[in-house]
């Protein structure tokens, strides 16, 4: 329950933060795919701790280990299990607020809700959690690359109130891995880089916004109504830890333009009939809840970490007022961690459709 997402191409994650292991198990991957598992573990990289001097001290090597459906380097059809061992625990760090509750946290609504909880690291609330998804997210990368040449690139467009704007044609992945912020402006990712440490140094954390661009993806994605491709990408990103918002195409900035201005005129297609081109992309891909050959494009708000080492003023599970100097060792800033997340997301979603789209159409009499 609440573990679990996807309909054909379906993932299951499992583990908590400070526990034995985390992994995930992905059910529905068609057979014969051939599957880099260096790929794999490069995702797994751009994701684990202690990687940077803005990220969480934590170490982790997060060394895949692959348990079935992979055979050689083809998938079998069977599930495919991935599971990545936890070396690093140190649960005794959260023993001093095991009856805390941490403001803006999974603490308070895990009890209320369940009666027990994980007693440290935040258990499945964390975003080690995660660490199955990235995995599960470069296998559909790779399948989505094989079928139809998608690329799916995410980036730091700001932290805090640092922003930018990046040309969506023109990134490129070397760029986003050129810094450790992973903004893919160096100007910018220079300052973004000084926020972050300035912030922390004060005990403090902030948040951001990342974008994401789906370069060449698969046409006719999405159902109507309760299914529609941007319905399903946000639920899949509102389900990364920290999220608070999702724009897709001209989003919120949207609501100030009138129809006249922000209707995506149709214009001939001279190479492929099949395609629907537009002049210009305020849909972000999607119209009427199905992809239309254009480039997707999203946003994802992400708030500041929730655990900082500040006095909070909070109760414990009796209801009494406690100062929380929190301990452990958290990211001051998730955003150059969440992009390969982020990323991970989109793939698991298009993939998914791309299999109920073929599906329904080999159906079709």
């Amino acid at each position: 329950m609440g573990s679990s997402f996807g309909v054909l191409f379906r993932i299951s994650t499992f583990g908590e933060s400070h526990g034995g292991a985390v992994g995930v198990i992905v059910e529905g991957c068609p057979p014969k795919l051939e599957i880099n598992l260096d790929q794999i573990q490069f995702e797994l990289d751009r994701r684990k701790p202690g990687q940077s001097k803005i990220t969480t001290p934590r170490k982790e090597s997060d060394q895949l280990e692959l348990l079935s459906g992979v055979e050689g380097s083809k998938t079998l059809g069977t599930p495919i299990a991935i599971v990545i061992r936890n070396q690093d625990q140190r649960p005794n760090d959260y023993s001093d607020i095991k009856k805390i509750f941490r403001p803006s946290h999974a603490d308070a609504t895990y009890q209320l809700k369940y009666g027990i909880q994980a007693s440290s690291g935040g258990g499945r609330a964390s975003a080690r959690e995660t660490i199955g998804r990235v995995a599960a997210g470069s296998i559909a990368k790779q399948l989505l690359f094989k079928e139809n040449q998608t690329e799916i690139l995410a980036w730091v467009k700001r932290i805090h109130d640092i922003e930018g704007e990046i040309d969506h044609n023109k990134v490129s992945s070397e760029e986003i891995e050129s810094n450790i912020v992973r903004c893919p402006d160096q100007g910018l990712a220079k300052l973004m880089i000084e926020r972050i440490q300035s912030i922390s140094k004060e005990g403090d954390s902030c948040g951001g916004v990342i974008e994401c661009v789906v370069r060449n993806p698969p046409v006719g994605l999405g159902m109507p109504v309760f299914d529609k491709l941007e319905a399903d990408l946000a639920k899949a990103l509102m389900s990364l830890p920290a999220t608070k918002g999702f724009e897709i195409g001209s989003g919120f900035q949207g609501t100030l333009l009138k129809g006249s201005e922000h209707n995506d005129s149709f214009v001939p297609s001279l190479n492929d009939s099949s395609l629907l081109k537009t002049s210009t992309n305020n849909s972000g891909g999607i119209q009427g809840g199905i992809s239309n050959g254009e480039q997707i494009t999203l946003r994802v708000a992400f708030k500041p970490t929730a655990t900082i080492r500040k006095d909070q003023q909070t109760i414990d599970s009796e209801g009494n007022a406690v100062t929380l100097k929190a301990k452990g060792r958290h990211d001051p800033c998730v955003l150059p961690r969440a992009v390969p997340m982020v990323e991970a997301m989109v793939a698991i979603v298009l993939a998914d459709h791309l299999l109920r789209q073929r599906g329904q159409c080999n159906n079709q009499s």
